[in-house]
């Protein structure tokens, strides 16, 4: 994992595509902008966690629900 200190205002690219804008800094919160092409997902990290989680419950719930046929 590369770690990088930024300031408000300040910017970090990743590739030729994607632009990240430190966009403000307020006590523990940072505040930031993603500039990316429409393509590419951009989700927060406790929401994919979310989705996995549910997508599992979902297929254990299809097997269950198979073995009862």
């Amino acid at each position: 994992m590369l770690v990088l200190s930024r300031k408000a205002g300040e910017t970090i690219y990743i590739g030729e595509d994607i632009e990240i804008v430190i966009s403000e800094v307020k006590g523990e919160q940072v505040k930031i902008g993603i500039r990316a092409p429409r393509n590419i997902d951009i989700i927060r990290g406790e929401l994919r966690q979310d989705v996995s989680e549910s997508n599992t419950e979902a297929v254990i719930t299809s097997l269950d629900l198979f073995k009862k046929l």
